[in-house]
């Protein structure tokens, strides 16, 4: 009985033992499994901290890259002139462990390839909401009669409906009801207001607006937005339009222009004329301008130039670039005028005598003689047809004061991407920022060979 006894308790204890390793086993598991997770979110919240801090490098970046392009724009000398993308950084630009770019437009076309254009955006470039008459509107690849009609009305100050327009009485038949602005646009973004509108018509097959193909808008219906697989970019009405093209009166060396539609300002004109020209050509100049104010035939850039070019002045076209920065037609800003220079093909065939008979050799003219456009006066080779000339004359400038700055950045890795769009006006002297815009919504807009470019730095640091 006794041996039993101990077996049994012997039996006892091994049950008890085992008991206790099944116990600390589980617990062991559970201290290891709550050190895993802790280790796992630690690692997680590692990070997210590094994405914060990448985060925080790109905003920086963007901050200073908004700087220097107010640097830029207050030191290119002439207030008027498109800075020289060549002059200026515009891609691939490191700050600390940060990078940016300027998500630009190619001058004459639309980029295919895997990387969009880099620059500034000329916004006199564009045709301007609140100057563009519906005819010219209407003349934009994707724009309906009514869609141009309804932007007159959104844009007047009258309650007058324009054939196949919209105003109140429209708008407020709708859910939420709201009133036709009857006023200038303040923002292309506020076309998305007006009747008619249609996310496809503004945007086409842009949907993030950095003027590249990228793969989701070359994919037909596979992905959004829908698009006609055609290997080219059909872009949007926003891709087109402005709020904000305003010519200046300030000249190069920061004074005021001279109005020369004012006869008391020839005196002053002359004397402008005799610095530039000498004595002699400033005197038959300032004649032949005399005589043009008197009759009041000279009230846009390209008309005054004609005049000049006519016998007794016949002022050369290296003559008239001498002065033409420093000559205005109205002591107060114009608004709306059309940079030849620099707007696309599809912008020039809205413009009255240039149209879609003209654009393209204006386009091809200017890419084939780039050294002759310092002056408007080039416009006369690329286009002879002086009634053609005439129409177009009161829309056209070389002149530009507004620009966007579409900036693009990361932070060290590549992570952390920001865009922010800026409106820099200049039109007044001293650069100041006329709209901000967070783009970082609209995902990554820096093309493929910006993606692999990224990598290939990640991996060489690493």
């Amino acid at each position: 009985m006794k041996s039993n006894g101990k077996i049994i308790k012997r039996a006892a204890s091994s049950a008890e033992n085992g008991s206790v390793l099944i116990i600390v086993l589980w617990v062991a598991l559970g201290l290891v499994s709550i050190a895993l997770y802790f280790a796992n979110s630690m690692s997680f919240e590692m990070r997210a901290s590094d994405n914060a801090v990448a985060s925080i490098e790109a905003q920086q970046a963007i901050d200073g890259a908004a700087r220097y392009i107010n640097y830029l724009l207050a030191n290119r000398g002439n207030p008027g002139l498109v800075p020289d993308v060549q002059n200026y950084l515009s891609e691939e630009v490191p700050v600390g462990e940060a990078t940016f770019w300027l998500i630009g437009r190619p001058t004459n076309s639309i980029p295919l390839t895997d990387r969009p254009a880099f620059g500034l955006v000329d916004e006199a470039s564009k045709l301007n909401l609140n100057t563009a008459t519906p005819e010219m509107l209407q003349a934009l690849p994707n724009m309906t009669a009514e869609f141009a009609a309804a932007i007159k009305d959104w844009r007047d100050s009258d309650q007058n409906i324009t054939q196949g327009g919209a105003e109140s009485d429209t708008y407020l038949r709708g859910q939420p009801a709201y009133r036709a602005k009857d006023a200038n646009f303040e923002t292309i973004d506020e076309l998305r207001l007006v009747q008619g509108m249609d996310l496809t018509m503004l945007y086409g097959e842009d949907s993030n607006m950095n003027g590249l193909l990228d793969p989701n808008e070359n994919d037909a219906s596979d992905s959004p937005p829908d698009d006609n697989r055609n290997g080219r970019l059909d872009p949007g009405i926003l891709e087109y339009v402005t709020v904000y093209s305003r010519e200046g009166t300030v000249a190069p060396d920061g004074s005021q222009k001279i109005n020369v539609r004012n006869a008391g300002n020839l005196a002053q004109l002359g004397t402008l004329l005799e610095q530039k020209l000498g004595a002699t050509r400033a005197g038959q100049i300032t004649n032949a301008v005399r005589q043009a104010a008197s009759n009041n035939s000279t009230t846009n850039l390209l008309a005054f130039y004609l005049r000049l070019k006519q016998p007794p002045a016949s002022v050369a076209d290296e003559e008239f670039a001498e002065f033409e920065s420093n000559i205005s037609f109205s002591d107060q800003p114009v608004e709306g005028l059309i940079n030849i220079n620099t707007a696309s093909e599809a912008v020039l065939a809205c413009i009255p005598g240039i149209g879609t008979d003209n654009a393209s050799a204006v386009v091809s003219y200017r890419q084939s003689n780039s050294g002759k456009l310092q002056s408007i006066a080039w416009i006369t080779e690329a286009i002879t047809d002086n009634v053609a000339l005439g129409k177009a004359a009161p829309y056209l400038t070389t002149h530009s004061y507004q620009f966007t700055a579409d900036i693009a950045a990361v932070g060290h890795h590549g992570r952390g991407y920001k865009r922010v769009k800026y409106i820099f006006d200049t039109s007044e002297g001293t650069p100041k920022i006329r709209y901000r815009q967070d783009l970082s919504h609209l995902g990554w807009a820096l093309g493929s060979y910006t993606r692999d470019w990224l990598l290939a730095q990640k991996e060489t640091r690493q």
